[in-house]
């Protein structure tokens, strides 16, 4: 009891670190994303995927723990493709399945420039698997995973060299785009999506996913950039009471005036992708369970679970489904 109780506060205070360290879509969006997937999942899923609701929206941000805490030297390529440094192209003509690519590079490109798609269609095949041996704990386990790595594949910057606007003299504007502006005007989000469908090939969506996220790679920057030209120095950054510019590691932390303008030159670009990760995150649990023989999974859980849950789950779920909202993201539900 006393190692469980361990674990789970070296969690909780490895999760509000990475609230303020982590890239990709930060531990807001990687929430949210993920506990909305759940909503818009079917009826035959989505009672058991509530009753481990704040399971998976916790365990969402996990990847970015052991990336920017534990430093896992194997966990940074799964967060990233960095498309231009393959020298391919079109994306059409990328290596498609993880043997495919062993066989044109190595683990040391891999390393270097990224492996997200096939890392994707790996954990895939280990959620099918935990769906047709019935084994809860993977289910849950794996669901989670992948819903960071999906989310990661609809963060365009994820899918290029120029992650940080490095390349083109727009540094910080990865953290800016994922990590600021979300939190800021999120409760303008609607979050319901269209019911998810069944995946007929698993590798071909995924890269269809990362073709249409590396698309708006320069509509973004563009977007930044001309931003940037209205704005000087003194107004662009957010300064200390010394008024010394303030930096999160070497990059500069930019103004809420400037993540302002910036959101209204982006348009419904964010919220466009972080709904578009909440439906495909859902095809992929949804094709993953029937893949794995469409088990039943309310057999997984004490019913008493589920009746304990009830209330809260019908006015979560009504939220979502009328307004498209989420509703009391601190809350608890009861677990076994």
């Amino acid at each position: 009891m006393k190692k469980k109780l361990l674990y789970t506060s070296l969690l909780a205070l490895g999760l509000s670190i990475v609230t303020t360290i982590a890239w990709a879509w930060g531990s807001w969006g990687h929430k949210h994303i993920a506990r909305a997937a759940v909503f818009a999942l079917p009826d035959s899923m989505r009672l058991f995927y509530y009753n481990h609701i704040d399971y998976i929206t916790e365990r969402a941000v996990e990847p970015d723990v052991r990336q920017s805490l534990v430093t896992d030297k194997n966990e940074g390529p799964r967060h990233f493709l960095d498309v231009e440094d393959f020298k391919i192209n079109n994306i059409a003509d990328f290596p498609k399945t993880y043997p495919e690519v062993l066989k044109k590079y190595d683990s040391t490109f891999l390393s270097k420039y990224g492996f997200l798609p096939w890392h994707i269609e790996n954990l895939m095949d280990k959620l099918t698997q935990a769906f047709k041996r019935k084994n809860k704990s993977s289910i849950l386990f794996l669901s989670s995973e992948i819903s960071h790595y999906v989310a990661d594949a609809h963060q365009p910057l994820h899918t290029s060299s120029n992650y940080n606007g490095q390349l083109s003299g727009q540094n910080g504007v990865h953290s800016l785009w994922e990590s600021a502006i979300p939190p800021m005007f999120g409760d303008q989000y609607n979050f319901k999506t269209n019911p998810p469908q069944y995946i007929s090939d698993v590798t071909n969506y995924t890269w269809k996913m990362i073709e249409q996220s590396h698309n708006l790679v320069k509509p973004l920057l563009d977007a930044e950039m001309r931003v940037r030209q209205k704005f000087d120095t003194t107004s662009m950054y957010k300064r200390d009471a010394n008024g010394n510019r303030v930096k999160f590691y070497s990059d500069p932390v930019y103004s809420d005036a400037y993540a302002t303008a910036f959101n209204k030159e982006l348009g419904t670009m964010i919220e466009d992708q972080l709904r578009l990760s909440i439906y495909d995150l859902s095809c992929y649990w949804y094709t993953a369970w029937v893949n794995g023989g469409s088990p039943d999974l309310t057999q997984l859980d004490d019913p008493k679970l589920t009746t304990r849950n009830h209330k809260n789950y019908k006015r979560e779920y009504k939220a979502w489904k009328k307004k498209g909202k989420l509703v009391n993201m601190a809350q608890n539900t009861k677990m076994d």
